[in-house]
């Protein structure tokens, strides 16, 4: 029987910088009343400006591993979903991996937005299937107030910094990664984008201005795309399982806009007791909203062993997938 890969720990970075949507009225045009009707949005955290990407990852990854009770030495591969490392190479995965003090292993970045760690799940899962590995370190982080517009108000809004990560293992039985979806569309490639235009505003004066891009979006094209795309995900992916929507234990989607949640879960008739949503506290993190969620669902005991959690995402591309856990 071809090895599943199980969650064996989870692990977050989250910075301590906390910017509620009462700053956001200081900066730009807008209203606490305003952003928490459209998106569910309270609060976001924002690194400090002596941190990195790497530093959140490095951070969740050595979590991650202490819950484990795994050495990093025992890792076979290491992946990062993140759109916002440091430089576009070396990978923020073979920095990730020197900040753990290891070598030997690859170790290599996903460049899938949103949907990056739900990518992740499902490569690593073929790969043990494959008997390619045994142990992986899966980590899904975005800084994204580093490519934020914060004179945009229909952007500067939504997004936050932080890392999420997970060690997985393969094991023979019915617990780990049951089936997964995954799929793109380049003709959705402007819907959300990096644009480079050096006259915008970021956050903290002329931090990194004029270095980077910044992130832009159509919210109404987007929200109509992303509810089709989340559904289909979701219960292609169950099918693969042989499972139902009704089977599900705990929902966690992406944490994008809690609309988009919202009418994604009336879809697939799942009870909004079911999700595990908190946006409200640290916005979109784009592909660190999942791991972060799962690791607080654990922690609140949400999740417990063997329990069918269906995790779901979708990102700038645009990709989107899903994946069937048990946990």
């Amino acid at each position: 029987m071809p090895k599943r890969a199980v969650i064996q720990g989870m692990g977050v970075g989250i910075p301590d910088r906390v910017l509620n949507n009462a700053d956001l009225e200081r900066l730009v045009e807008t209203s606490d009343e305003w952003i928490t009707t459209r998106t569910g949005i309270k609060e976001r955290r924002i690194i400090a400006p002596d941190q990195t990407n790497t530093e959140l990852c490095i951070m969740a990854a050595r979590e991650a591993l202490e819950r484990s009770k795994m050495d990093a030495k025992e890792l076979d591969v290491i992946v990062v979903a993140t759109v916002t490392g440091e430089t576009p190479f070396p990978s923020t995965a073979c920095r990730v991996q020197h900040g753990l003090g290891i070598a030997g292993c690859p170790a290599f970045d996903i460049l899938a937005a949103c949907a990056g760690f739900v990518y992740g799940g499902a490569l690593i899962s073929g790969l043990f299937a494959a008997g390619t590995f045994k142990n992986a370190l899966l980590i899904g982080c975005e800084i994204m107030s580093q490519i934020t517009d914060w004179s945009d108000r229909s952007t500067c809004v939504l997004f936050g910094d932080a890392a999420g990560a997970a060690v997985l293992k393969a094991e023979e039985g019915d617990r780990g990664i049951l089936a997964s979806c995954i799929n793109a569309d380049g003709a959705g490639r402007d819907l959300i984008k990096l644009s480079y235009d050096h006259d915008r505003t970021p956050l903290d004066g002329d931090q990194r201005a004029g270095a980077v891009g910044y992130a832009s979006m159509e919210g109404q094209e987007i929200f109509r795309v992303a509810v089709r795309a989340l559904v289909e995900a979701c219960l292609t992916s169950l099918e693969k399982a042989g499972l139902q929507p009704s089977d599900v234990d705990l929902f966690v989607p992406h944490q994008a806009n809690l609309r988009i949640i919202t009418a994604t879960m009336e879809k697939l008739e799942l009870p909004q007791d079911k999700a595990y949503i908190n946006i409200q506290k640290y916005g979109n993190t784009s592909s660190a909203s999942i791991p972060v969620a799962l690791w607080e669902a654990e922690k609140a005991g949400r999740i417990k062993r063997g329990d069918i959690v269906l995790t779901v995402g979708i990102g700038a591309g645009i990709t989107w997938g899903a994946n069937v856990i048990r946990w």
